[in-house]
């Protein structure tokens, strides 16, 4: 007897983790790509401006994201991380040009708030229990009302850690999305804070051992097969079009659908999805910084907000940058450059570099957009959910992506 199907529309990471879940269950799995690669925003590729590999988006991981961690144990791409042994970020303020460096402690009493050495410059210890007023309201209030906007300890601290977490703003952001970070990442302590970089690049980390642990269960994957049309009877989806006739499913057959949240609402018309997005800028620059410099660095009071150093380039991540959208390219990396060149002191011109800009790079995590996002289960009883879109109560990152993918294949195997 023929086993039932699981059709998974998206080869993005919410995709992959649900097959990778799926891999060795009850039924046959098939992958469905619109695109001809893997991965999603979570990919890389060969840039022939650089000569090299390089991701269409610098991502971080903190050792307390256990779903993007399990899902990597799984596949055997953990081995592509890289970081400190212990939680550390270092900082660097463009105004004062002042440097140092984060480090709390592992247990969950944070006694490191109380180590000058260890916390911001220029703080006092008792300005980090503001932090517990994200546990006090039950409302989902915009987060600078909150924590306010003003002081060192928000310039240094907190600025820079909820913009790169939420995408936005934090003053607009979402309060019980910032409560969610925190909860799994600062509250948990040292050891829920480590920074893991994918050295190797997203695809070789995330994607290509995902590819292939599924592969070696017979799951097939069709690239460049987007889907056209969903054809719905009697509460459920009986087929679906990929522009070569219609494909009909069976009884038992099931469909996650792991898509962006805009493709996702054309196939569900009346889908409550978030509508408004936030960007995000990347750069890179075929350069690299000395030997001692660190892998990663938070840059404060400047255009550019994080900046990953590796073997062979400089990459730069700013977040929340609509702003930036129309600046013209050129313009663009000059500016960034003049910013990388004095955190690394590297006296030299401008040299090759790349701009990726991602205009729907995630969801706007404002109060409004949190509230509009879907659960898995949809109105039909074989149809499921997947993607850093939905409502996994984390903002959209790699591991809500990874985190949606894990829940739509539960929910098909219970």
């Amino acid at each position: 007897m023929a086993k039932p199907i699981v059709h998974i529309v998206g080869a993005g990471l919410a995709g992959l983790a649900a097959a990778v879940r799926l891999a060795d269950g009850p039924f046959d799995i098939v992958l469905h790509e619109a695109a001809c690669q893997a991965g999603g925003r979570a990919r890389s590729y060969y840039d022939p401006a650089l000569g090299t590999m390089i991701d269409n988006g610098n991502h971080l991981l903190l050792s307390g994201n256990r779903a993007a961690l399990d899902y990597l144990a799984t596949i055997g791409g953990e081995k592509q991380l890289a970081g400190p042994s212990e939680a550390e970020f270092d900082f660097y303020d463009l105004a004062s040009g002042a440097v140092w460096r984060l480090r709390p402690n592992n247990g969950l009493i944070p006694w490191w708030i109380f180590v000058p050495a260890r916390r911001v410059p220029g703080t006092h210890a008792s300005e980090y229990f503001s932090l517990l007023k994200l546990f006090l309201s039950g409302r989902d209030v915009p987060l600078g009302s909150q924590l306010g906007d003003r002081g060192l300890l928000y310039e240094r601290l907190w600025r820079p850690f909820f913009l790169a977490a939420l995408n936005l703003d934090p003053r607009e952001s979402s309060s019980h999305l910032a409560r969610a970070v925190v909860q799994e990442t600062l509250a948990k302590g040292g050891r829920a804070c480590q920074p893991l970089i994918a050295h190797a690049g997203l695809s070789a980390t995330f994607v290509d051992p995902a590819l292939a642990y599924i592969a070696a269960r017979g799951i097939k994957i069709d690239f460049e097969h987007r889907l056209r049309a969903m054809a719905f009877a009697s509460g459920r989806v009986n087929a679906l079009d990929f522009g070569h006739g219609l494909l009909s499913l069976g009884p038992l057959d099931k469909i996650i659908l792991a898509v962006p949240a805009h493709i996702a609402s054309t196939f569900l018309p009346g889908l409550s999805v978030p509508k408004e997005t936030s960007a995000i800028v990347n750069a890179h620059f075929r350069i690299a910084a000395s030997p001692d410099f660190p892998p990663l660095i938070g840059v404060v009071n400047g255009l550019i907000e994080w900046l990953f150093s590796f073997p062979n380039r400089l990459s730069v991540t700013i977040s929340g940058a609509d702003r930036l959208l129309n600046v013209p390219r050129e313009e663009l990396a000059s500016l960034i450059w003049a910013d990388v060149a004095k955190v690394t002191q590297i006296e030299k011109p401008l040299p090759a570099w790349q701009i990726i800009k991602e205009k729907r790079a995630t969801f706007a995590a404002t109060v409004a957009v949190n509230g509009c996002r879907p659960g898995p289960q949809t109105a039909f009883t074989n149809l499921l959910l997947a993607g850093d879109w939905t409502a996994t109560g984390l903002p959209a990152t790699i591991e809500g992506a990874i985190r949606s993918g894990h829940r739509a294949a539960s929910l098909i195997l219970s």
